[in-house]
């Protein structure tokens, strides 16, 4: 081991490793929605209930029959458009969310939309048409000025494609529909004040930059922001973002003497419980409890990605050029230039933030982190975690999905098991995916929509075969083979396998949430 620890990024020059120039990062996920809880309305997420109360003026029972009915709504959709063809119009949930409603153009087809338990309505063109005018709209897209257009879109619920303009701008955005040589009758061009801007996801892992040219790693998102190292930025320090745009500034900043820093961000930014894994996807994160010394635990930094090891010591003082800094954690997994504030997890627990080290990546080397409790604490900061895994237990005989011996290994196969509480059995459903403890995912083997093909688990690749959805019946459909996951031959004993078969609306292939 080096004698002389440095951290990993700052802003003094001297014997400091950082980045040069800004270089854009890895773009954090898109914003998803989460499958509907099918539990009584006590049972849902207190802020949930409240939120949807507010802002779309529900009562509790209706925020519960709301929720089932719209996690069933994309399933019937999606056989709709299939046996419809090009008379699919269009479908959507009415505001007031109790039954999807499904356009056709055609009328004699009304009695296939009702026997899906949908309601219908007549349509003058068809979702293709419409579709086909936004094509025509996106290949002059250049030539729509933003000062004058904020942007267009299929509205199937007024059957016609919008187009947004600011006030005073409507002849504007006439003249680009018609010079776009679509048929000004299936436009309509409405105005609206606020013009669009970009938001984006802060992701534990991720590159940032600070004072323009200073390259460090988020740690770990908080409500407000995120935390990372102090040795990065001063108090008042302004930030960009991966992708180099405007993200924050830092609103408090420690070091030497501590390490730790967090930097208040904009609107433009959305703190997500999530560090990026660098191979695709993202860990997720459900709380900070301290892990034992021995734990194993991984770092994610913008320079050398996702890196593992274990907690070797804590409470310890180092010594770098700046200054002393105590209080600090050690591990074996490397770290270099760049990586600094860059996230430390543990299972699914947040450790702390990358202070410094020595060695690197190549040949080795010792790293320190910044526990995150004592920066959480010393700002008042609340860590914005997933609160968990849930369980998913079958109706029929009350035992949940689990990961045989808790054995996280691409390709294990899962199956039924006497709910324990482990975190085998956690579940965290996350924008159609259903993903393990340790960043692996719910999967079809070999992507098959074959009946029989086994239900396992294999490292999160956002490919069809890992989108699942709980429906309001209960169904755990796999939508592109459009079939469910089902207990192997009505197997009712712990260790039961899980398969995909034909949804047959049968005990054994009903799941909920508990």
């Amino acid at each position: 081991m080096s004698p002389h620890p440095r951290v990993l990024g700052s802003f003094a020059a001297a014997l400091l490793l950082v980045g040069a120039a800004p270089a854009p990062g890895v773009a954090g996920p898109p914003a998803t929605t989460a499958p509907a809880h099918r539990a009584a309305p006590a049972d849902l997420p207190p802020g949930l209930v409240e939120a949807m109360r507010r802002d779309l003026g529900l009562t509790a029972a209706q925020v519960g029959d709301r929720l089932r009915t719209e996690a069933a709504a994309p399933a019937v959709e999606r056989r709709l458009r299939a046996k419809l063809g090009p008379a699919f119009a269009g479908a959507w949930l009415p505001t007031d969310g109790k039954r999807l409603t499904v356009a056709v153009t055609d009328p004699a087809l009304a009695p296939v939309v009702r026997a899906e338990g949908a309601d219908v309505t007549v349509a003058g063109r068809s979702e293709s048409t419409l579709d086909a005018v936004k094509r025509a709209l996106d290949r002059r897209r250049a030539r729509a000025g933003s000062r004058d257009i904020h942007g267009w879109h299929v509205d199937v619920v007024s059957n016609s494609v919008v187009v947004t303009a600011r006030p005073g701008a409507t002849a504007a955005a006439t003249a680009y529909v018609r010079a776009s040589g679509v048929p000004a009758d299936a436009v309509r061009v409405v105005t609206s004040p606020a013009a669009p801007r970009p938001l984006y996801d802060i992701r534990g892992g991720d590159q940032y930059v600070i004072n323009g040219n200073t390259l460090c790693s988020v740690g770990f998102a908080v409500v407000g922001g995120f935390v990372t190292a102090g040795h990065c930025g001063r108090a008042g320090s302004p930030t960009l973002g991966f992708n180099n745009v405007s993200q924050g500034t830092f609103a408090g900043s420690s070091f030497p003497g501590d390490d730790y820093a967090w930097v208040r961000t904009n609107s433009s930014w959305t703190p997500q419980p999530w560090v990026n894994s660098y191979s695709g996807g993202n860990v997720t994160v459900a709380g900070s409890q301290d892990a034992a010394i021995g734990s194993s635990v991984c770092r994610s930094g913008r320079t050398t990605g996702w890196r593992c090891g274990t907690i070797l010591g804590r409470n310890e003082t180092v010594v770098y050029p700046q200054g002393a800094v105590s209080g600090l954690s050690r591990s074996n997994a490397c770290a270099e230039g760049g990586d600094s504030g860059g996230a430390w997890i543990s299972g699914n627990q947040a450790q702390g933030v990358t202070s410094g080290g020595s060695g690197n990546c190549s040949s080795g080397g010792t790293t320190w982190f910044q526990p995150v409790n004592e920066i959480l604490g010393v700002y008042g900061l609340s860590l914005v975690t997933t609160g968990g895994g849930e369980r998913i237990v079958s109706n029929w005989n009350n035992r949940c999905i689990d990961v045989p011996n808790s054995n996280f290994s691409d390709g294990a196969p899962l199956q039924t098991w006497t709910c324990n509480g482990t975190s085998a059995q956690a579940w965290a459903f996350t924008g159609g995916t259903l993903r393990t403890q340790n960043n692996k995912c719910m999967d079809v083997a070999w992507g098959s929509t074959a009946n029989g093909a086994t239900i396992q688990i294999a490292n999160c690749s956002g490919n069809p075969a890992q989108q699942f959805v709980l429906s309001a019946a209960g169904d755990l459909v796999n939508p592109q083979a459009n079939k469910c996951v089902d207990i192997t031959d009505w197997n009712n004993s712990d260790g039961a396998r899980l398969q995909l078969w034909d949804c047959a609306g049968t005990a054994n292939q009903k799941w909920r949430r508990g």
